[in-house]
């Protein structure tokens, strides 16, 4: 759904708005909400932010985070899964990880829902991608398939339950099977 506000809005001014619920985001001049998320949306999106997490938090690799603003070169979006090497996350003053992302995920995970707009989230992997992000997946659950957007814009497809997804090199002890991924879906 694009809100087209009588008055152009500013980013600053976007970021100022209120939250809603599922998330706005602002692109290109229009705020965007994305679709409320269904259940195989949300099944994957947990399951898959957890699974990095238990892989890739305890060693201080990496941190997957769910439904975060990352606001970043005239973009302010919310990938479904943002995911951030250790030394990247923005700390506040006491050290604690801080309220605002003002940079791209180093892997950002999209998860499309049915009735969303497959451009628009591939539009938003590529923004991440030439912000400096190593990698982007965009999970379709209907068609239990993966593209893997890697940083050299090369994309790959992965269907095969045997297909083992890549991923960016901080993750490489992260290991995931396309057959795994969607196997959430029935437990």
């Amino acid at each position: 759904m694009v809100q087209t506000p009588t008055k152009p809005l500013t980013l600053e001014e976007f970021l100022q708005q209120p939250e809603t619920k599922p998330a706005s985001e602002f692109i290109d001049g229009q705020i965007i909400q994305k679709p409320m998320p269904q259940g195989k949306h949300s099944t994957l999106q947990v399951d898959l932010g957890a699974d990095i997490n238990l892989t890739l938090k305890p060693q201080h690799i990496a941190r997957a985070y769910s439904e975060l603003r990352c606001t970043f070169g005239g973009r302010s979006i919310v990938p479904d899964i943002a995911v951030f090497t250790w030394e990247h996350i923005p700390r506040d003053d006491n050290g604690k990880v801080s309220n605002t992302f003002a940079i791209a995920p180093d892997w950002t995970i999209e998860i499309l829902s049915p009735d969303q707009s497959q451009t628009k989230v591939v539009r938003n992997i590529l923004h991440c991608l030439n912000h400096g992000t190593q990698m982007g997946w965009l999970i379709d659950p209907e068609e239990e398939v993966v593209f893997v957007y890697f940083a050299n814009r090369t994309l790959a497809v992965f269907e095969l339950e045997s297909d083992r997804l890549p991923v960016p090199p901080f993750a490489e002890s992260f290991n995931l099977t396309v057959g795994k991924l969607f196997s959430w879906l029935t437990e």
